[in-house]
């Protein structure tokens, strides 16, 4: 049988958790321990958002307190070619595919070390009670998704500013968070701004149902510890043409790391066993 670390060195990842070792109240529930969890953190991190304190560095070690809360709870975590970032230098457009709040909380801790980023959100998330404090904080492209024409503009307008500043953009072109990743729902507004502004483009894959929507409230769905947390960065890429060609290759990445996920986390399951 596969060990665990033979599986994690096939992903070549830049950090993994070889054995979550699950504590405190998620021994009982794991849900109630992760959003006990979460809670205390994204608590203590909107005060520093609201008294206007809420540097970098802070944000990166909240972001870090997030992870560890999938850890502690179960559930690991795998990233993989964070290293892609000592391969050019300045700013970079990040585009993702959108399934969780996950991928909302984890990359400050992941990415800051290498370049200062923020994100492309919706209004709602600067709204969000509590939240919105820390979200406010970080210098967000904030977008209405009622009206495609003025969000076009805001995030070229707004990102272009941004990332002259040096400041990575990252998006998440769907139109809402989805397990099934549909590309006819995946919009080419990340590669518009890469090319208006000179920048590349950075994919981003992500695998984050372990933190699952829920029925009444979306943002607290079950946790499932069986899932394990991955993101992927791909290659960087200049947007050239009508930057279809990119666009298309952000989709292809994508698609192929959850596929190639879903193999291997049945294979984990079984190892873990």
């Amino acid at each position: 049988m596969t060990t665990r670390a033979e599986l994690l060195a096939e992903l070549k990842a830049s950090y993994a958790t070889p054995r979550p070792r699950v504590r405190g109240l998620a021994r009982l529930n794991p849900s109630l321990g992760f959003y006990a969890r979460v809670a205390a953190t994204v608590l203590r991190c909107a005060e520093f958002g609201r008294e206007g304190r809420l540097s970098l560095a802070i944000w990166g070690e909240y972001s870090g307190r997030i992870l560890r809360a999938f850890e502690a709870c179960g559930v690991p975590v795998i990233i993989e070619n964070l290293e892609v970032f000592n391969q050019f230098e300045g700013p970079c457009v990040i585009i993702g595919n959108h399934m969780s709040t996950t991928e909302t909380f984890l990359p400050p801790y992941l990415m800051l070390p290498y370049r200062h980023i923020t994100f492309v959100v919706k209004q709602a998330l600067i709204d969000y009670p509590v939240f919105k404090h820390v979200m406010r904080a970080t210098d967000p492209i904030v977008v209405g998704r009622s009206d495609p024409r003025r969000d076009l503009r805001t995030v070229i307008d707004g990102g272009a500013e941004r990332l002259q500043r040096g400041i990575s953009v990252i998006i998440f072109p769907q139109r809402t968070r989805a397990v099934a990743f549909r590309p006819e729902e995946f919009n080419s507004i990340g590669v518009k701004l890469a090319r208006a502004a000179g920048v590349p483009v950075i994919p981003l894959a992500v695998k984050t149902d372990a933190w699952s929507q829920g029925k009444r409230l979306k943002d607290f769905g079950p946790l499932y510890p069986d899932r394990p947390v991955h993101m992927a960065l791909g290659e960087p890429m200049e947007v050239t043409g009508n930057g279809k060609a990119q666009n298309d290759a952000v989709i292809a990445f994508i698609q192929n790391k959850l596929a190639e996920w879903a193999v291997w986390d049945a294979r984990w399951c079984a190892a873990r066993g």
